[in-house]
C-alpha cells in the first residue's frame, strides 16, 4: 500500500513539474498554432500546431512569469504560479490599410501577368552558413524595382546539406545527414528600412528535410501579397525538429555543458544550415532574437554587435529567391 501511495505521489509531482498547457482563442475556443512563449533572460519555446506546450519547472525553477504571443493576437503575461491547463488570447483588431491591399488585388484579379524569377544563392560550404537557432529570425529585404503591379507567388529558401562523413561534406553525391525541421515564414512591410507590420493572412509554416535538396520552394500565391512601392521583407524562423508526421517535437533552446565555472548554456543549432552570400549588394539581411533584446530587428553587419565569422568573410546576406507575378498594363 505504501509503495502504491509513493507511486501516486511521484506521478502527481511529474504532472505538476511538466504541465501541458493549451493556448486557445478567447472567443472560438479553438487552439492557436505555433504561439511563442518567452520567459526568463532570453529563454523561450514554441507551441505546436495544436497550441500545446510543456512548461518544465524542473528545468526552469526560478521562472516567475511567462509572456505569450501569436500572430493576430494581443500579448499576455502570466505568473508561472498561476498557470492553468488552458490560456486564452484575445484577437488583435486588424488595421485599415489591409483594405487597400484587398482592393488592389481585386483590380489585378483578371489581369494577365508574366513571371519573373530571382534565383536563390546556393552554397554547401559549412563555413559559409548561418547555424539557425529557435530564438533567431532572419528577414531579407526585396526592393521594388519599378511601378508595375506585382504579386509574390513563390519563395525559395536555400539550404546547405551536410554529408554524414565530415571529409565528404562538400561532395554532393554522398549520403546526407537526415533531419525534419519545421520553419515559420513571415512577410513584413518596410517600415523605415526595417521589417514592420506582418502581412500574413494566416500562419505560414513548412517542413523541410534533406530530401528537398538545396532549396525549399514555398508557394504563397494564395496569401495574395502584393509588392509594396517601398519593397518588402521575407523572413524565416526555425520552430524545431518534427517527428516523421511533421508534428513539432519538444525542443530545447540550449544545450547545457559542464565547464570550469559551472554549467554553460550553448544555443542549440538546428539543421539544415542557411548559406550566406557576398553576391548581393548592400545590407539586406536583418536578424532579431525572438526572446532577447526586446525582440528588435538589427541589420546583420559588422558594427552592430554581431560576433560572426560570416561577416569577417564579407558574407552579409541570406540569398532567398522569389517568383513574382508581374501584371501587364
Amino acid at each position: 500500500m505504501l509503495k502504491i501511495l509513493n507511486l501516486i505521489i511521484c506521478f502527481l509531482f511529474i504532472l505538476k513539474s511538466d504541465a501541458q498547457i493549451s493556448i486557445k482563442d478567447s472567443v472560438s475556443r479553438l487552439p492557436i498554432s505555433y504561439a511563442s512563449i518567452s520567459f526568463g533572460n532570453g529563454n523561450g519555446i514554441v507551441a505546436d500546431d495544436n497550441g500545446l506546450f510543456i512548461f518544465t519547472e524542473r528545468i526552469y525553477p526560478d521562472i516567475d512569469s511567462l509572456f505569450i504571443s501569436a500572430l493576430g493576437y494581443k500579448k499576455i503575461a502570466i505568473s508561472s504560479k498561476k498557470l492553468s491547463s488552458q490560456l486564452f488570447l484575445k484577437q488583435q483588431v486588424s488595421e485599415l490599410d489591409e483594405v487597400f491591399i484587398r482592393v488592389t488585388l481585386d483590380k489585378a484579379k483578371n489581369k494577365k501577368y508574366k513571371t519573373e524569377s530571382l534565383k536563390p544563392y546556393l552554397d554547401d560550404d559549412y563555413y559559409r552558413c548561418w547555424l539557425p537557432t529557435i530564438e533567431s529570425e532572419i528577414a531579407v529585404f526585396f526592393p521594388n524595382e519599378d511601378d508595375k503591379l506585382k504579386r509574390i507567388s513563390k519563395v525559395k529558401f536555400p539550404f546547405a546539406l551536410e554529408s554524414k562523413d565530415w571529409i565528404n561534406r562538400k561532395r554532393s553525391n554522398k549520403e546526407k545527414k537526415s533531419f525534419s525541421t519545421l520553419f515559420k515564414v513571415n512577410i513584413y512591410l518596410n517600415n523605415n528600412g526595417k521589417p514592420g507590420k506582418n502581412l500574413n493572412t494566416k500562419t505560414i509554416v513548412f517542413k523541410a528535410t534533406e530530401k528537398n535538396g538545396d532549396y525549399f520552394e514555398l508557394d504563397i500565391v494564395r496569401q495574395n501579397i502584393l509588392m509594396p512601392d517601398n519593397g518588402i521583407f521575407i523572413s524565416l524562423q526555425v520552430l524545431g525538429y518534427t517527428d516523421k508526421n511533421g508534428k513539432l517535437l519538444p525542443n530545447k533552446k540550449y544545450k547545457e555543458i559542464k565547464g570550469r565555472n559551472g554549467i554553460i548554456k550553448i544555443p542549440t543549432n538546428f539543421r539544415p544550415l542557411l548559406p550566406f552570400t557576398d553576391k548581393i549588394e548592400g545590407q539586406r539581411t536583418f536578424v532579431k532574437r525572438v526572446f532577447i533584446n526586446g525582440n528588435n530587428w538589427q541589420t546583420f553587419k559588422q558594427d552592430n554587435g554581431f560576433k560572426s565569422s560570416l561577416l569577417k568573410k564579407g558574407l552579409n546576406n541570406y540569398g532567398i529567391g522569389v517568383d513574382l507575378q508581374v501584371f501587364k498594363d
